[in-house]
């Protein structure tokens, strides 16, 4: 048999809910708390359950960390320290609050898991960072910018934010390297007489010295530069040394470089001097040479560069005498109204005295070659001939026309040849006078010209001459 059942009627009213209770006390550890946050990553704040205060701080460190990085100023390190500060003693505050203390070992192992590795890893980055400075440091002091490029090679992101203002200094000090780098490029361009690149150059290395630490590294560039003098360009080095001695003074190691100008000078001056005399640039030679005697009268070059100014002096002379030579053989030069000298030239002696003879050459080119100079360098003499005249008479003839049969009286006479001689050496007026060339005269026939039916000879005929006739008649004029 089945067993009766019953059911209720309507269910049971549900029991009222009961009220909550006081909520569970949370507990912290202030130490934790603190550790935490001296990670900068906000940990603290996490372990507390404050996320919003975890996530801005953790802002606040990225935006700090990003501002001492790129800026690398004193304050910011203050202030990330003020920061680190705060942020420990507001997890301790918070922590330590209105609930009870404890120790909890497990966020204290959390905090100090991300903490220390944090803090040492900024410690040994700028011990690293100081190391790398001290490098630096070493390598100025040394004047040395390659040491100082590799010391500074070694700095990377993290040292840059826990020793950020170590490595600002390495990258001035890398800065200043790279200016004198320059510097020394255009101090080398400046050796080659480009003043534009030493007034640069000195003006950077002014600029850097200025900066201090600087003296040994601008005293390896400037010793550098004052190594190359002198330059395989003498006249190149006069005008460096000129630049270098009329600088303004800067009362500083850059006024070594008048001193080095001062002791390359003499030699470089007549180096130029004996360049330019054989680039035939004379007039400039002879100023190289003054230059000398001018500026340094009692420098041991001064022997030579007075020989210097001896053989520039002639070497413009004799240019201007051939240039007062200068046409043809036949004609008289401009030499014969505006003598000049030639001071090396061979003075006028007893003997043959070699000349240069101008104008007639009809009668100059009968005289002997020993009697002729090929050149104003070696000439003794300059002789200046002019037209042939009537000179003295020597004989009256008669001759009787062939077809009219007159008898006319021809008179023959020497020929006369208006001359002057200069010395070459001088330049002076050394015989001013007039050859009469003796000849043979009275034919038994004359020839002549005649127009039309008048037969009638010239009533003045010249000597007939021959070569030792004019010789002779030449001879006076340069031989002694």
């Amino acid at each position: 048999m089945d067993e009766p059942t019953y059911t209720m009627p309507f269910a049971p009213p549900p029991e009222p809910p009961r009220p909550p209770g006081p909520p569970r006390p949370q507990h912290h550890d202030p130490l934790a708390a603190a550790l935490g946050n001296a990670s900068l990553l906000g940990v603290g704040y996490w372990l507390l359950g404050r996320r919003a205060l975890a996530a801005l701080a953790l802002l606040g460190t990225v935006v700090l960390v990003s501002v001492l990085a790129s800026t690398a100023a004193w304050g910011y390190e203050i202030a990330a320290l003020v920061w680190w500060v705060a942020v420990v003693a507001h997890g301790w505050f918070l922590a330590s609050r209105g609930t009870p203390r404890v120790v909890s070992r497990g966020q204290r192992l959390i905090a100090l898991c991300v903490t220390v590795p944090v803090l040492l890893a900024v410690g040994l980055l700028r011990y690293d960072a100081v190391r790398i400075g001290q490098d630096v440091t070493e390598a100025r002091d040394k004047g040395d910018c390659a040491g100082v490029f590799r010391a500074q090679d070694e700095v990377w992101a993290g040292h840059r934010v826990a020793g950020a203002t170590v490595s600002a200094r390495g990258d001035e000090v890398v800065e200043d390297c790279r200016n004198l780098g320059t510097a020394e490029v255009l101090l080398d361009r400046g050796l080659g007489n480009d003043t534009d690149a030493l007034e640069q150059g000195f003006g950077i290395l002014t600029s850097v010295l200025r900066e201090p630490g600087n003296e040994r590294t601008v005293r390896a560039v400037l010793d550098g530069f004052l190594d190359g003098l002198p330059t395989d360009n003498p006249c190149g080095t006069v005008g460096v040394t000129e630049w270098l001695r009329d600088r303004e003074p800067t009362r500083d190691q850059l006024d070594r470089s008048a001193g080095t100008a001062n002791r390359v000078a003499p030699a470089a001056l007549v180096a130029c001097g004996d360049s330019l005399m054989q680039g035939s640039d004379w007039q400039a030679a002879k100023a190289q040479y003054r230059q000398l005697l001018d500026e340094y009268p009692d420098d041991s070059l001064g022997s030579r560069a007075r020989t210097g100014v001896t053989k520039a002096t002639q070497a413009i002379e004799l240019d201007n005498v051939r240039s007062l030579l200068s046409g043809t053989e036949d004609e008289q030069p401009e030499y014969c109204s505006k003598p000049a000298r030639y001071s090396a030239a061979k003075p006028m002696g007893k003997g043959t005295n070699r000349a240069l003879y101008f104008g007639n050459t009809e009668y100059t080119n009968q005289l002997p070659g020993n009697w002729k100079a090929t050149d104003a360098a070696r000439a003794a003499a300059v002789v200046c001939v002019g037209e042939p005249e009537f000179g003295t008479s020597v004989q009256t003839c008669p001759y009787q026309g062939r077809n009219s049969g007159a008898i006319t009286y021809v008179t023959f006479h020497k020929i006369a040849i208006p001359v002057r001689v200069y010395e070459v050496r001088t330049g002076k007026l050394v015989s001013r006078r007039t050859v009469q060339i003796s000849g043979s005269s009275c034919p038994a026939v004359l020839s002549y010209f005649s127009y039309g039916d008048d037969d009638t000879p010239p009533r003045d005929r010249y000597v007939t001459d021959s070569r030792s006739d004019v010789r002779n008649a030449f001879r006076p004029l340069t031989n002694r």
